[in-house]
């Protein structure tokens, strides 16, 4: 979805079909730059420290000077007074520049897809598919960078088995993560999630659902877990920064009970966010 207001490192606003990355940036040429997405309520992007510790982070895995928080949060705040949008997305980018030039950073606001209360109503239906374990240190684990093509690759793989997402499993058969989600399954009253050890994205919806499920009468749980678990669960869902807690009703063609977590989950996420 194009942007509908943009703002760049010491520059400001700009047309957003304005060019605002040089082509020998690795940013553009090697994907070697971060980013963060945050969903806005009211107006507001919930849990913006936390995506701006996690962008530095992920910078800092990629191995080049680090994002001035402060100014970034003045970038954010000319594109977030300049859309005017209550609902929406901001995104946040850091990328190296080009050789020899200062890094940049830019932000930029684009309204919500206008399928994702569909999705949650229906819920969405998912597959497996393989995908390596990135826990050595140079496969960038839990590092959120722009080098996403695999992660369409595999959405565009479920979509042509005919479900929505994808469910990454490792050779082993272990659970990792969806495509841009993380996974959640319940079991009686524990919700189980993989730990970030598998070197998945710490989800900031994720830590947020981590610290509201005892409060909606669950106790968590984090770990290493077959694919077999994740398919005899009681419930399955899953939870991004966008899409928020989606209900699952199909993984690899096999029907999925819809149970009460996810959406008492998705209630309580939406009231802390009103209180944010």
């Amino acid at each position: 979805m194009r942007p509908i207001s943009v703002a760049v490192s010491g520059r400001g606003l700009v047309d957003p079909g304005a060019g605002v990355i040089a082509v020998d940036d690795e940013g553009f040429s090697r994907g070697r730059a971060a980013f963060e997405t945050l969903r806005l309520y009211d107006g507001r992007p919930f849990r913006l420290d936390e995506h701006l510790e996690r962008l530095g982070e992920s910078v800092e895995r990629l191995g080049y000077a680090p994002p001035d928080a402060a100014a970034l949060k003045v970038l954010a705040g000319l594109v977030l007074d300049d859309s005017g949008l209550s609902d929406g997305v901001l995104r946040l980018y850091h990328t190296p520049g080009p050789d020899g030039a200062s890094p940049v950073s830019v932000a930029l606001v684009t309204p919500l897809p206008g399928t994702l209360e569909e999705l949650r109503a229906r819920g969405q239906r998912l597959v497996t598919l393989a995908f390596p374990r990135r826990t050595a240190p140079w496969l960038l684990p839990g590092t959120k960078s722009v080098s996403y093509a695999t992660h369409v690759a595999a959405e565009a793989e479920a979509r042509r088995r005919g479900a929505d997402d994808a469910v990454l499993v490792d050779d082993d058969g272990v659970v990792l993560e969806g495509t841009v989600t993380n996974i959640w399954w319940r079991e009686g009253t524990t919700l189980l999630t993989p730990s970030l050890e598998l070197g998945i994205l710490a989800g900031e919806t994720r830590a947020a659902l981590l610290e509201l499920a005892p409060s909606a009468g669950y106790s968590t749980e984090e770990g290493v877990y077959p694919v077999t678990r994740l398919a005899g669960a009681d419930e399955i869902f899953t939870s991004s920064s966008v899409r928020e807690v989606v209900p699952v009703v199909v993984l690899d063609d096999a029907p999925i009970d819809r149970g009460p977590a996810a959406d008492e989950l998705q209630a309580s996420l939406r009231r802390l966010a009103a209180a944010t």
